[in-house]
């Protein structure tokens, strides 16, 4: 059974207040504070009957470790950053200015990850399939087990990830995407927060990683609350100056390998290509 609460939320941290407040008390933002409609359901289930596995502790030498089974993106920058790899069920943010490239590094990934035999499900909430595929020709990407996804709406997302039962999911973007259970706007903080919460759970109940695509704020910072950066495994930064070709993307959390390693590819023409020696690169281009 749901329950409706009408809460204050800030817009900048995700601080909680029952009434409203002209600075936030927890981040200290003038006039963040707005005023939002939270559903809450019964906890430990998804959408529609989607659970989470029953609580049993485990010893810690009868877990078996995953470091041997990563997944290699078939990007070895990408790969590098992320510590050596994809890991199964994780949720990775990829944050970035609009038009930086963060969806065709993603789509890249894809591309590769299809090539393997694996079905990845690309779900676009500012895209449709067609605009998709052109800029994949662009790419010249063949991506024989692609399948696109032009969805916003959480819970068809979920009814579609259930039925095709993917190897990978992108989700482009997070600020796009929406539950229909919040009285929210999507990209507000109450939606942004259920949303990546839903897509933890899936990816922790099954095993399959989960990228998920976000625009930064004219601070730098990823838009949305800060607990969105808690909830993930694995934050990345993509950079680089819009009328410059090299971009390079920074881990500033990673649970699964070290943060703050780099990775710098260059913009072609058709599309991302790693850079494997950006010291040369950059002593060439100085005069």
């Amino acid at each position: 059974m749901t329950k409706a609460n009408t809460v204050f939320l800030c817009q900048n941290c995700g601080y909680e207040s029952r009434k409203w407040l002209g600075k936030c008390p927890e981040c200290g933002e003038w006039n963040s504070l707005v005023e939002e409609r939270v559903v809450t359901t019964k906890k430990g289930a998804g959408r529609d009957g989607f659970r989470v596995r029953e609580a049993k502790a485990i010893a810690y030498a009868e877990i078996e470790s995953q470091d041997d089974k990563r997944i290699s993106s078939g990007v070895t920058e990408f790969d590098r950053v992320l510590g050596g790899g994809i890991v199964p069920g994780t949720l990775v943010l990829l944050g970035g200015d609009p038009g930086i490239g963060k969806s065709t590094l993603l789509l890249q990934v894809a591309d590769k990850l299809s090539g393997t035999g694996a079905t990845v499900l690309y779900i676009s909430g500012e895209e449709s399939e067609r605009q998709i595929k052109l800029r994949g020709e662009r790419l010249r990407i063949a991506a024989p087990n692609l399948l696109l996804l032009p969805e916003t709406n959480l819970e068809n997302i979920l009814r579609e990830v259930d039925r095709i039962k993917p190897a990978a999911i992108i989700v482009d973007s997070i600020q796009t995407t929406f539950s229909s259970e919040i009285e929210s706007a999507p990209g507000s903080i109450s939606q942004i927060r259920e949303v990546a919460a839903q897509f933890l759970l899936l990816a922790k109940t099954r095993g399959v990683p989960v990228f998920l695509i976000g625009h930064v704020t004219k601070e730098g910072s990823i838009a949305g609350p800060r607990a969105l950066e808690h909830i993930v495994d694995t934050v990345l930064y993509f950079e680089g100056e819009r009328h410059h070709n090299h971009r390079i993307v920074r881990a500033t959390k990673n649970r699964f390998g070290a943060a703050n390693e780099v990775g710098v590819f260059e913009m072609t023409n058709s599309g991302l290509t790693a850079v494997a020696n950006p010291s040369q690169m950059f002593l060439a281009e100085r005069p």
